[in-house]
């Protein structure tokens, strides 16, 4: 099992019902995840994109098994872990962490930052108190703080300090793999750039592996190796980074990033894509491509057949029915019928 990935993901759906009426029956399903593939190896960082409401955070929280999911298989080291309970979860526990977005509303108020951080240690049992306060005081100085912060509260600290808390947190029990849901979009944008950089050097220092969970294609392409772009639930587009910005396969992909600003003089400018309508409900999203109503190029095909997500190029790959034959577009956009 030594070459398997350190994460691998099957079809994984997760589906949250939907009650209505006196008898709270359920009405419906909503299909925040429907269907995702994905592996991450060792020491990788896999960034998974869409806009709000995709599901990228019900992704990350599901192979976590903070959420029970649906249909599909989680496997760690090539163990399946899907049909694990709470007390089977347990070791894993110790391998798997997560950032969360919001760095106070993630922290407990009533609890100081050395006892935050020192928490999964007492749960999992690890060492002395001697030794857990050595090791809350290390991981303090790693992520940037001073160790005398531990006696303060999180009310006390910056949006950027409790989020370094956050980390050391997620750092506390020596994880393979830590899930970052988006850890840095509520800060300012310089304190964005200091927790990017001190993730990539805890990376490169503890040899972790992330999913990186963003909307922020900019901040993405600087973290990541590997790029998942999600659309309503699935996953449309995935490759290393700089093959998804220098040629998107998918239409919503090359939406997706003719927003992206390009500060660097003499770049070659992209035309602006501008997607009409609203994303579906993921309570009834569309039969085929869950795209096709907002794509250009829909045709046809793209209403009744789901597209399957295949290698286009080498390393690349993408689920659009304009790539059967191989062809990059058509020349002009055409209609749904």
């Amino acid at each position: 099992m030594s070459n398997a990935p350190l994460l691998q993901v099957e079809a994984l759906k997760k589906h949250f019902p939907v009650y209505k009426g006196v008898f709270s029956r359920v009405a419906g399903q909503v299909h925040a995840v429907d269907g995702v593939s994905f592996h991450i190896d060792r020491g990788e960082t896999l960034g998974l994109v869409g806009e709000s409401g995709c599901g990228k955070s019900t992704v990350g929280r599901t192979l976590l098994k903070l959420l029970e999911p649906t249909a599909g298989r989680i496997k760690v080291r090539g163990e399946d872990i899907t049909e694990f309970d709470a007390a089977k979860m347990f070791p894993y526990r110790e391998q798997m962490q997560m950032i969360y977005q919001d760095p106070y509303a993630s922290l407990n108020p009533r609890m100081s930052a050395g006892d935050i951080v020192e928490e999964p240690l007492i749960i999992h049992d690890a060492g002395t108190r001697a030794e857990r306060q050595e090791r809350v005081a290390s991981l303090f100085e790693r992520v940037g703080l001073r160790p005398e912060h531990r006696h303060s509260f999180p009310h006390m600290f910056s949006g950027g300090q409790r989020q370094r808390i956050g980390i050391a947190r997620a750092l506390a029990l020596g994880p393979e793999l830590i899930v970052g849901d988006e850890p840095v979009s509520a800060l300012d944008v310089s304190i964005q750039a200091q927790i990017i950089n001190l993730l990539m050097d805890l990376q490169d220092e503890f040899k972790l592996s992330y999913l990186f969970v963003a909307h922020d294609l900019a901040v993405v392409e600087h973290i990541s190796h590997r790029i998942a772009v999600m659309y309503l639930g699935r996953i449309v587009e995935t490759t290393d980074k700089n093959s998804l910005f220098d040629m998107p396969l998918h239409p919503y992909t090359e939406a997706l990033l003719s927003a992206v600003p390009i500060p660097k003089a003499g770049a070659r400018r992209r035309k602006r894509v501008i997607l009409s309508g609203d994303v579906p409900s993921p309570i009834n999203p569309p039969s085929g491509c869950h795209f096709h109503l907002r794509c250009p190029y829909a045709m046809a095909q793209c209403r009744h057949e789901v597209p399957a997500l295949r290698e286009v190029v080498p390393g690349h790959w993408a689920a659009c029915h304009l790539h059967n034959g191989g062809v990059r577009f058509p020349l002009a956009p055409i209609a749904v019928q």
